[in-house]
């Protein structure tokens, strides 16, 4: 099983969602983030949640 770590983020209703977006793939492409989560809250505003996989390295013996 696969072991995940996670990042919430808050974007304040004000955000066009351009920006949003820009901000989305940033994290994704620099950060190796994936969408887990996205909440559209009553307000307007999101609750974002990324998830990154985490890489354990396997000590050589040799």
């Amino acid at each position: 099983m696969p072991e995940y770590e996670f990042v919430d983020l808050y974007v304040p209703r004000g955000v066009p969602r351009q920006e949003t977006t820009r901000l989305l793939t940033d994290h994704a492409e620099y950060g190796l983030w994936e969408l887990d989560r996205l909440t559209l809250l009553r307000d307007g505003s999101r609750r974002v949640r990324l998830r990154r996989r985490i890489i354990r390295q396997v000590r050589a013996t040799w």
